[in-house]
C-alpha cells in the first residue's frame, strides 16, 4: 500500500530530520514505512568505520561499557561481598618530623578485586586477555589510609588494568603524609614504628572485605624498592588484619601496616657524641695540673665555655618535641653539671692550698681522717705526698731546694726538715749567745743590744717554722683531697660513660 502525495511529503520532511539522528532502521521501521523509502530518506551506518574498522580494543571498551554502572557494586549477587586484595611496597622515606610527630613516605600501593560485570569471552575480541580502562569509568572501593593527615604530591594514574575474568588491578605510587607517635628518647640510635592503616571508609565487612596480596612473610622481607641511601633503614613491614565495631552494630575489616625503621647514627656520633667525649676527656686531664696554680681555674673555665658553645651549635640538631627529651640530650646535661662540678672541686682546693700562712692550724680531726685514715684506706702512699715552696726566704736557706707547689715529692722522713734544722741550730747558737752572758748586769750595752737582737730573730725562726708546719700540713690536706676529688669525678665519667654505652649499643644491636 502506497502513502498519497501529502502524507508522502510530510515524510519526506520528518525522515529528512531524523535520518541524521537515526544509527539505524528501527525508528523507520517503527513509522511503517515500506523497506523502498528507507534508502532515500534515512543515512544506513557506514559499513566500514574508517580507522576503527579492526579496533579490537574499542569494540572491547564499547562492550564492556554498555549498560555499566560505576557507582554500584559489581556483584550479581547482593549478598556476595567484595574482597580487595591490597599490598605495600615502601620506596622511600622522605622526612620525620619530631616535632609535630608526622611521617612522610613514599609507597608503591597495589590493590586488586573481581568486577563481575567486566567478564569477556578471550576469543569474540581476537584473544585480549586485558585491557587497561580509565579509572573514572569503573568501580573503585573507598579504601583509605587512616592515619593521612595532609595531601602528599602523589602522582595521578588514571588506568586501571582489567582481565577476562573481571580481576581489576589498580597500582600507583603515593605519597603518603600520616601522623606517628614517634619516640626519640632513644636518639640518635632509635627505631621508629608506624602504622598505615587500609580499610573502607563507609562499607562494611558484608559489602568490602580486605585481604593481602601476597603472603605476610613476603611482605616483611621485601626491600627490593626501598631506595636504602638516605638517614633512615627499612627494617621490615609487618601486618594485621583485624575487624572491629564502631557501635557494636556494623563490622568494618581493615589491614594494618607497620613501618619499622631505623636511624643511621654515624652522623650524629661524628658530629655530637665524639666532641662532647674529646672535651670530658680534656677535664679529666685538667686535674693533672697543680692545684694550687692559676692555669688549671683557667683551664676548666675555658673547657666549660667551649662546651656550652658546643651546645649552642648542636641544639638546632637535637629532635624537640613536647612529650620528652632525647637521652643524648639529657647527657649533653649531665656532662656540663661535671664541667661545673670539675671546677667546683679545683676552686675549692686553689682557695685550701693558697695563702696558708694566714689560716689556722689543721684541726686534729681533719688530720686524723685527712692526713691519717684517707691515704690507708684510698692507697694514697705517703711518697706520694707533697710539698711546695713555703715562703718566699726558703731561698736564704743552704740545704733547701727551690720548688714549686705541687712538683717536688717529698718522702716521711724529708718532709721539708731544712727548717727546723736551721731553727735548731740557731736556736742552740742563740743559747750559746746567751751561756756567753751569764748576767745582764755585767754586760755592756753594746752586748745587751746584741742579745735582744738575738733574741728577735730565734722568735722569727720559731714563728717562721711554726708556719711552715701549718703551711705544709694544709697543703697535705688539699692534695690529698685533690687526689681523693679526682677519683671520684673518675669513678663517676667512667660509670656514666659505661652506661650510656651499653644502652646506646643494645638500641644499635636490637
Amino acid at each position: 500500500m502506497r502513502l498519497s502525495s501529502g502524507w508522502t511529503t510530510l515524510l519526506y520532511l520528518l525522515l529528512h530530520g531524523a535520518a541524521t539522528v537515526c544509527t539505524d532502521y528501527s525508528f523507520v521501521r517503527f513509522l511503517g514505512i515500506s523497506s523502498w523509502w528507507w534508502p532515500v530518506y534515512v543515512k544506513k551506518p557506514p559499513s566500514n568505520p574508517g580507522r576503527f574498522a579492526n579496533a579490537t580494543l574499542v569494540r572491547l571498551a564499547d562492550f564492556l561499557s554498555a549498560g555499566y554502572k560505576k557507582g554500584v557494586r559489581p556483584v550479581r549477587d547482593w549478598r556476595t561481598s567484595t574482597v580487595v586484595a591490597i599490598d605495600l611496597m615502601v620506596y622511600s622515606i622522605l622526612n620525620v618530623d619530631e616535632k609535630n610527630q608526622v611521617l612522610t613516605t613514599y609507597v608503591w600501593y597495589r590493590q586488586s578485586w573481581t568486577d563481575e560485570f567486566l567478564v569477556w569471552n578471550p576469543e569474540d575480541f581476537d584473544e585480549v586477555k586485558q585491557v587497561s580502562l580509565p579509572t573514572a569509568n569503573v568501580w573503585v572501593p573507598d579504601i583509605l589510609i587512616n592515619e593521612f593527615v595532609d595531601v602528599g604530591k602523589s602522582p595521578d594514574i588514571p588506568y586501571v588494568y582489567v582481565t577476562h575474568e573481571g580481576l581489576v588491578q589498580n597500582y600507583k605510587p603515593i605519597q603518603v603524609v600520616t601522623a606517628c607517635t614517634l619516640n626519640i628518647y632513644n636518639f640518635p640510635f632509635d627505631v621508629q614504628k608506624c602504622s598505615l592503616t587500609f580499610q573502607s571508609w563507609l562499607h562494611t565487612i558484608d559489602d568490602i572485605n580486605i585481604t593481602l596480596m601476597r603472603s605476610p612473610e613476603k611482605l616483611r622481607d621485601d626491600k627490593s624498592v626501598f631506595m636504602n641511601q638516605g638517614e633512615w633503614e627499612l627494617l621490615h613491614i609487618l601486618s594485621n588484619y583485624k575487624i572491629f565495631s564502631v557501635d557494636n552494630d556494623d563490622y568494618y575489616a581493615e589491614m594494618k601496616f607497620h613501618v619499622v625503621i631505623r636511624r643511621r647514627p654515624l652522623f650524629y656520633t661524628v658530629n655530637l657524641l665524639l666532641p662532647s667525649v674529646f672535651l670530658m676527656v680534656m677535664d679529666i686531664v685538667g686535674f693533672f695540673l697543680p692545684p694550687d696554680s692559676g692555669e688549671r681555674v683557667s683551664f676548666k673555665i675555658t673547657l666549660l665555655l667551649g662546651y656550652s658553645v658546643f651546645l649552642i651549635i648542636v641544639s638546632d640538631t637535637l629532635p624537640a618535641t613536647a612529650i620528652g627529651t632525647p637521652l643524648i640530650g639529657v647527657y649533653f646535661v649531665v656532662c656540663m653539671a661535671l664541667l661545673v662540678i670539675s671546677l667546683t672541686e679545683t676552686v675549692l682546693i686553689v682557695r685550701l692550698v693558697h695563702k696558708q700562712d694566714l689560716q689556722p692550724p689543721v684541726p686534729h680531726w681533719v688530720k686524723y681522717l685527712i692526713l691519717e685514715r684517707a691515704p690507708v684506706l684510698f692507697c694514697i702512699h705517703k711518697k706520694h705526698r707533697f710539698c711546695a715552696r713555703l715562703s718566699s726566704q726558703a731561698s736564704e736557706l743552704d740545704h733547701s731546694k727551690e720548688n714549686n707547689y705541687g712538683t717536688a715529692q717529698c718522702s716521711l722522713h724529708h718532709t721539708c726538715e731544712i727548717g727546723q734544722r736551721l731553727s735548731q741550730q740557731e736556736r742552740e747558737g742563740g743559747m750559746l749567745g746567751l751561756r756567753l752572758a751569764p748576767s745582764r748586769d755585767n754586760t755592756p750595752p753594746v752586748m745587751d743590744n746584741i742579745l735582744h737582737e738575738v733574741t728577735a730573730i730565734r722568735q722569727f725562726l720559731e714563728k717562721r717554722d711554726r708556719c711552715r708546719e701549718i703551711a705544709k700540713e694544709w697543703l697535705q690536706v688539699g692534695y690529698v683531697l685533690d687526689v681523693l676529688l679526682f677519683r671520684v669525678y673518675l669513678v663517676a665519667v667512667i660509670a656514666y660513660s659505661i652506661t650510656l654505652g651499653t644502652l646506646w649499643s643494645v638500641w644499635q644491636v636490637a
